[in-house]
């Protein structure tokens, strides 16, 4: 069941790595993808809102991007999620662990997990629908103009089987694209460029 409040997306960038931290809510419950740093600009940017923070998902295991999570767990005793491929690397117990396919119950809003496995051993995305057109919360595995980083050519060619059987070939082309740093694209913007990331791999 769908809930009559639509979901609401904040935004703030921490740390110097410009980490994007997204906090998803309606009027009460808040939803925070990665507690990357800087827990006093998260737990403000929820006091703006006039949100609590109820859950927190962290995308994938690097440092980056999970600098306050201990912190803003502790402040906000938030339920945590994360992959349970990327779960074990982890610095705070994760609380629901995630596989591909999983839907996470938020005020009254069923939001489909998508895992992303390469740039780390499995990513945890969600795709959110905001006035209508979904948003897709995709860690650092897809940005405009191309993947996540890779170490290897396995790891390469599974991210980029994964990113385009789970997001490409799922969500239509104004869905937006909300990576971990810099900014936001849509997926008709990119979709034209797959053919030329697999021949440059990357």
């Amino acid at each position: 069941m769908t809930a009559d409040i639509e979901l609401k997306m904040d935004q703030i960038q921490v740390s110097e790595m410009d980490n994007n931290v997204y906090l998803l809510h309606d009027d009460t419950e808040g939803l925070l993808i990665d507690a990357a740093a800087d827990p006093d600009a998260i737990t403000a940017m929820a006091e703006r809102a006039g949100v609590s923070i109820n859950y927190v998902l962290t995308t994938h295991r690097h440092a980056d991007h999970v600098g306050a999570l201990v912190a803003v767990l502790e402040r906000t005793g938030a339920t945590h999620l994360a992959s349970f491929l990327d779960a074990p690397a982890l610095p705070a117990k994760v609380d629901v662990e995630l596989d591909h396919g999983d839907i996470i119950d938020f005020a009254g809003h069923e939001l489909p997990v998508f895992v992303l496995r390469g740039h780390t051993p499995g990513g945890a995305g969600v795709a959110v629908r905001i006035d209508g057109v979904p948003h897709l919360f995709v860690g650092d595995s897809l940005f405009p103009g191309g993947l996540g980083k890779t170490h290897s050519e396995g790891d390469f060619a599974r991210l980029f089987k994964d990113v385009k059987d789970r997001i490409f070939d799922v969500y239509r082309d104004d869905s937006v694209v909300h990576p971990g740093h810099g900014d936001s694209t849509m997926l008709g913007e990119e979709r034209p460029k797959l053919d030329e990331w697999w021949e440059r791999r990357w």
